[in-house]
Formats: structure tokens, C-alpha cells, sequence
């Protein structure tokens, strides 16, 4: 509910009631503001206070109230609604054992009334023991019992009664009650982080450790980046690749020379840039792979772009040696036109010349890592809690949600409690790159997590806290926070704005849901297609999950009339059926840029079809002839161009356009023609028109077609 519909039912208006929220501690940032649920049930029982009425009932005896000990009422209400309750809580069997367990001992005190010393002021967080309240008041229990009666109220002296009760017993007596709510489960959540953050040391310097530099390979489309790594790895990635082109982001560590290096996968096809940038972000060490037939391409600069952004140490690969046609001085100074100015030349930038095919360098290569990561003196505390990101995260059948995660600090293990983004959980399963289940995983190393709540966006970063309560309520935080995100204030209309919204209306409209194996390729796809840009067709993505498609994607398709796009997945049973009898199209790819092209193809099919019109001659009308009771010949003479049979006609008189249709028939003297040329004479029947005279003049044309564009 929004903070202006409260107010309504509060009978009052927005401003006050958003002072009131504030007094509160509950962030409200205007009247449309979103209260969720527990919100809504503090604010009402805040506001209702102790002007809540109690309602006179006439006396029942409370056992017959409560026939069965050991049905509970207060059992099967929310913690706010027992409040509510004026009909004092009579414990069963098993409660009132435990009760008097609790009497032998000592209650907690957050559960007991507070008297504010100096001031005729108690204060309450919930339902209070009759006893418990009589001693806040000063009286006997059983006088106080008594006084419940006289109100129709039985209830003995380690009964509970609600707030709204004991705030009227209380005024009776000259006393105060205040509720204490619990809002501070809101402003708590914020306190969570900050604890968290405070919790967290400083890593000591004996503590750090040197760890596996991260290696990503950026560079253009078939510059042989998979490959090269398939080289390095031994593996043979690329082969079960669609297309040879690498789809989705993966992480590997091999050791060379006694030392570990991990590499992170990024793909090779311009579509996925955003991936690309984010493995820079991820990464150490960037080595730019080049083609040395190629040289510099427009995705090399864009790569280097990225990882210049990143702020990571930049390497080169001279890739496909192995070629007639390598040239690996012109790839070197086209480096230093992009300010990468090769170490052999007088710069900084180490450049390996390699072959992926041979093996030939790649020794080499690692080696300039690994003294490159010397330099760089990488440093991690592995015997602090975990930290780093996600690379990658899908959902995987009989494991649930599974993210590949790069530890980059501390020791992650099994059974840890774990938080990233809004989602949570504590770490089941340890799984490294070759699949084997391990216990920990350290600084520097990539791992699959099994475990967490929901699917985390790729380069979202993850902790370990204390405990499970911890990291729910962290989770439950920043869902909090980013619903609050969320919530928008109304924009007004400018005249602009509504030329914008005429114009978009006009526009023909693609809707499209997007399906594929992993969150990253969700966001790489939908990055994509929101970079085809159009002002004719206007593409709608209403969904990008993961996952394969279900009868639930083809419902929500039939209703909003939008196709289905599946990268990497399958059709779950019964999807082909309901596809079928609610005409949803579904289609399935591997390769990223037939997706897209048939995307942008289908966008196309959505244009209206835009005509040229071509003059192609005039004729002079020179005489009108009679034909048949009521038809008109015009007797022309053609004065440039051509007149065909099947071209469009205008009739002008002066500079005036009296029709525009077309020729129902054209002869040369008695015999029909298909064609006039300039200089010869012709009759001229218009179909549905016979009203033109002598010096008219007849305008032919044709309409070609357009080229359709985006």
C-alpha cells in the first residue's frame, strides 16, 4: 500500500502522515512510497495507539471459552494481532508447563513491563503477565484480577493481557503505557551492515600471503583466444563450441612453473562487450590477443578500452604466428598508435609472440604472467572470511542455484554462511574446475557454490558472516534497499513528453522474452538487443530469466503477444503443446549473432513499407472522344518520358490536381499498347474518371519501394 492510500484510510493527509513515518524511524521518501506488510501492521497499531477502543463483553467464564487446554488462539495469529486479543490468554498443557518452568527460573527481562523511574510511565513491548503489570501499578495481583473481572475480563495472575488492555487498566490509576514497536527491525537493517563493516579487520601484514594472479584474455572475434587457452589448459573448449566462438564466461586455474594462474574465459563475439568489461573488472592481468594476419581490429580497441578502464596491467599476445601472412612489426605499431608502446620498441607493454596451433611461445608467455604478477606483488589473507564475486550463476537441474565464484580474499569452506546481493544461504557444495567436490577454496581461485537462496547477477560480489540469522538479515536488507530503489516519484508531463509519447505510439512494437542457461548471457543478450536501435520498431523485452522455457513463459507470451527467444536452453514437456494452441512462437539458438540478426529480421518484417515516386512522363490532352453511351477517351500527345499501361496517373488543370488513379486502358490508334514514347500520339481511357478536357495534362508515375531500415 503507498503512503497516500494510508493516510486516506487514516483520515489524514500525506504530509502528516510521512512526519509520523519519520518520528518512526521508517524511510518514506514521498506519498507514493511503497509500506509492505509488516510496515503496514507497525503503522496501523502505532497510530491506533491508545485511542483504540475496548469493547465491552459480557461476561463468559474463560474455561468455557477455552474447552480444549490445549487449542492455543494466540497460536495461529501474527505476533502484531495477539495484541488484539481483549480476552485474556488462557495457556494449555504444555504451555503451562513451560511456564512454570520459566516462573522457577526467571523470565527474560525484554519480556517484562519497565517502570520509568520519576515518572508514572510503563513501558511495554508486548502482552504482559497480570502479576508482572499489578507490581508495575502497585497492587495485589488478585486486586488487579479482580479489576479485570469488573471489566468482563477473567484472568488469572500469570495470564497475559494485550497493550490496549493494560493502557486502559493503567489510566484508571494515573499511570502511562508506551508500546515499544519494533521499527527497529527497518533501522536494524542498516545497523547490520554497519556492524558487519566494523567487524571486519584489517588484514595484517604477516597474514598476507601471495596469491594466483586472475588472467582474463580479451581481443577480437577469431583472434584465437580459446584456442590459446585451450593450448595453455589442454582442453578442448573451442571444439564444443557453437561456432568455434566462446558463449559464456568460465574460469580455470592451471599451474605452470610450480605456481598457480587463473584464467577467466571471456567471449570473443562483439555482442557480448558487457561480459568482457566485466572480466577486465574481475581481472589482474589482461592480456589483449591479436591476430598477427589481422592486426588491431575495431573489438581489439574496444578490449583495450576496457581494460584501460579497469585499471589493470595490460599484456599482448601475438597470436597465429604460425600463418604466412604474420606480421608481427605492423601489430606492434598499431599498439603504439593505441598508447600501448611494445617493451622490445622502448615501452612498457610486454608483447608475446605465440601460436595456438604449434604450442610455440606459450611457455614464454606464461612465464612473462607469472614475472608480471611478481611485480604487481599479489597479496591475500587467507585466514580471514571469504570475500570476491560471482562470475557466473545459473540454475542447474538437482542442484538448484549454482554461482561460480572468484575468491579473491580469505578461505571459503563448506558450510559457511554466505551473502550476495539479496540472496543468502549457507555454502552445501564445493566444486572446482574439474568438477572434483572440495572442502575450502582459497585467495585466487575460482570455485562453484552451491547453496544460495536465488540466482545472483554475474559480478555481484559475496561475504561470509557469523551466522545464517546474520547473512538472512543482510539479505533482507538489501532486498529492502533496493525495493526502496524502486519507488519512483510521479514525473509531470512537459508538452516534449507528450510529442515523445505521440511519437512512440506510432511506432510498431517487437515484445520478446529471453531465456538462456546462465545470468550472464541474460544480461549479455538483453545489453544486445537494447543496442538495436530503431525509430520504427520499438523492441520490448518483458522478460530475461534463466533456465529453459516453461508453459508459464509461453502464458505470459500469449498475453502480452511477444516471441520467445531461448539461447543455450531447452523446452520443458508441454511446452510444445501450449505453444501450439496459444500460437506462440518459440526459437531456439546457440550462436549469439544469429540470434540477434534474426531479431533485428523480425523487426523489419514490422516496418511499413516506405515508397519513392518516380515521374516517368506527361502527356497534353489534345482532344476528348465519346466512347460507348457514357465512357471518355482522351486523345493525347505524349510529350516527354513514357507512359506505361501500368502506371499511375494524375490529372492536373493548371496547377490544380483534379484525380489521381490509373490507366484502364492505352491504345495506339485501334490497337492496344503496353508503352509511348515521347512525340507519339495515344488514346487514353482513365478508369473511374471522364471528366478531364482539352489542355488538361496527364502526369504518369510509378511508386518504387524502399530499402527497409531500421
Amino acid at each position: 500500500m503507498r503512503v497516500h492510500e494510508l493516510a486516506k484510510e487514516l483520515g489524514l493527509n500525506s504530509k502528516e502522515l510521512l512526519a509520523k513515518l519519520h518520528e518512526m524511524g521508517v524511510e518514506a521518501k514521498s506519498h507514493m512510497s511503497t509500506l509492505d506488510d509488516t510496515m503496514l501492521d507497525l503503522v496501523k497499531a502505532e497510530m491506533s495507539g491508545g485511542d483504540a477502543p475496548v469493547e465491552e463483553e459480557p461476561a463468559v467464564p474463560a474455561q468455557e471459552l477455552l474447552d480444549d487446554s490445549e487449542y492455543d488462539a494466540q497460536d495461529y495469529l501474527p505476533a502484531d494481532e495477539r495484541e488484539e486479543i481483549h480476552v485474556a490468554h488462557k495457556p494449555g498443557k504444555t504451555e503451562s508447563k513451560k511456564r512454570r518452568k520459566d516462573d522457577d527460573s526467571s523470565e527474560k527481562d525484554s519480556d517484562k513491563p519497565v517502570l520509568v523511574e520519576g515518572e508514572k510511565l510503563i513501558k511495554l513491548k508486548g502482552a504482559v503477565q497480570v502479576k508482572d503489570f499489578a507490581e508495575m501499578l502497585g497492587l495485589k495481583p488478585n486486586k488487579l484480577v479482580a479489576e479485570l473481572m469488573g471489566m468482563n475480563i477473567f484472568a488469572s495472575i500469570n495470564e497475559r493481557i494485550d497493550v490496549a488492555l493494560a493502557r486502559k487498566v493503567a489510566e484508571k490509576h494515573g499511570y502511562e503505557v508506551e508500546h515499544e514497536k519494533r521499527v527497529a527491525e527497518y533501522v536494524h537493517v542498516q545497523q547490520q551492515k554497519k556492524n558487519q563493516e566494523e567487524e571486519e579487520e584489517e588484514d595484517k601484514p604477516e597474514d598476507l600471503m601471495p596469491r594466483p594472479p586472475v588472467v582474463t584474455f580479451l581481443g577480437h572475434v577469431d583472434h584465437g583466444k580459446t584456442s590459446l587457452l585451450d593450448r595453455i589448459r589442454d582442453a578442448a573448449v573451442a571444439d564444443g563450441e557453437h561456432g568455434g566462438i566462446t558463449q559464456h564466461i568460465g574460469a580455470y586455474s592451471i599451474e605452470a612453473v610450480g605456481k598457480k594462474i587463473t584464467f577467466l574465459d571471456t567471449p570473443g563475439h562483439a555482442a557480448f562487450t558487457a561480459m568482457r568489461a566485466r572480466g577486465a573488472n574481475l581481472t589482474d592481468i589482461a592480456v589483449i590477443i591479436i591476430a598477427a594476419d589481422d592486426g588491431v581490429m575495431p573489438q581489439t580497441k574496444e578490449a583495450i578500452m576496457h581494460a584501460k578502464a579497469a585499471g589493470v596491467s595490460i599484456m599482448v599476445a601475438i597470436n597465429k604466428m604460425d600463418l604466412p601472412g604474420a606480421n608481427p612489426d605492423r601489430v606492434k605499431q598499431q599498439l603504439q598508435a593505441e598508447d600501448l608502446a611494445p617493451e622490445d620498441w622502448g615501452g612498457e607493454t610486454i608483447c608475446v609472440e605465440v601460436s595456438a596451433e604449434t604450442g610455440k611461445g606459450v611457455d614464454h608467455l606464461l612465464e612473462m604472467i607469472l614475472l608480471q604478477a611478481d611485480v604487481l606483488e599479489l597479496k591475500a589473507n587467507p585466514k580471514r572470511r571469504a570475500t570476491g564475486f560471482v562470475i557466473e550463476a545459473r540454475m542447474e537441474p538437482g542442484m538448484g542455484p549454482s554461482a561460480t565464484m572468484l575468491v579473491t580474499g580469505g578461505t571459503l569452506k563448506v558450510g559457511d554462511a554466505i551473502i550476495c546481493g539479496q540472496f543468502w544461504g549457507r555454502v552445501k557444495a564445493l566444486i572446482n574446475d574439474h568438477g572434483v567436490k572440495v572442502k575450502t577454496c582459497g585467495p585466487g581461485d575460482p570455485i562453484k557454490c552451491l547453496g544460495l537462496s536465488g540466482i545472483p547477477e554475474a559480478g555481484a560480489d559475496f561475504k561470509i558472516v557469523k551466522s545464517d540469522r546474520n547473512a538472512r538479515q543482510l539479505a533482507q536488507a538489501e532486498e529492502l534497499r533496493l525495493k526502496t530503489e524502486q519507488l519512483t516519484t510521479p514525473k509531470r508531463a512537459s508538452l516534449s513528453d507528450i510529442y515523445d509519447h505521440l511519437a512512440e505510439s506510432e511506432k510498431q512494437e517487437l515484445k520478446i522474452i529471453v531465456k538462456a542457461d546462465t545470468q550472464g548471457s541474460v544480461e549479455a543478450l538483453v545489453n544486445s538487443l537494447e543496442g538495436i536501435k530503431s525509430d520504427k520498431v520499438s523492441l520490448n523485452i518483458i522478460l530475461g530469466g534463466t533456465g529453459n522455457v516453461t508453459v508459464n513463459d509461453v502464458m505470459l507470451a500469449s498475453a502480452s503477444d511477444a516471441v520467445i527467444l531461448g539461447f543455450h536452453v531447452a523446452k520443458e514437456q508441454g511446452v510444445d503443446a501450449s505453444a501450439k494452441h496459444e500460437g506462440v512462437e518459440i526459437r531456439l539458438h546457440h550462436i549469439i549473432y544469429t540470434l540477434i540478426e534474426e531479431v533485428e529480421s523480425s523487426m523489419l518484417g514490422l516496418v511499413n513499407p516506405e515508397f519513392n515516386e518516380v515521374i516517368t512522363g506527361h502527356a497534353d490532352i489534345k482532344q476528348v472522344f465519346g466512347f460507348g453511351k457514357t465512357g471518355k477517351v482522351a486523345g493525347c500527345m505524349v510529350t516527354d518520358g513514357k507512359v506505361n499501361s501500368k502506371s499511375k496517373v494524375r490529372v492536373r488543370r493548371g496547377d490544380e490536381v483534379l484525380f489521381e488513379g490509373t490507366i484502364e486502358s492505352l491504345k495506339h490508334f485501334k490497337d492496344d499498347a503496353a508503352e509511348m514514347s515521347a512525340g507519339q500520339e495515344c488514346g487514353i481511357q482513365i478508369a473511374n474518371y471522364k471528366d478531364f478536357q482539352e489542355g488538361d495534362v496527364l502526369e504518369f508515375y510509378v511508386l518504387e519501394e524502399q530499402n527497409l531500415t531500421l
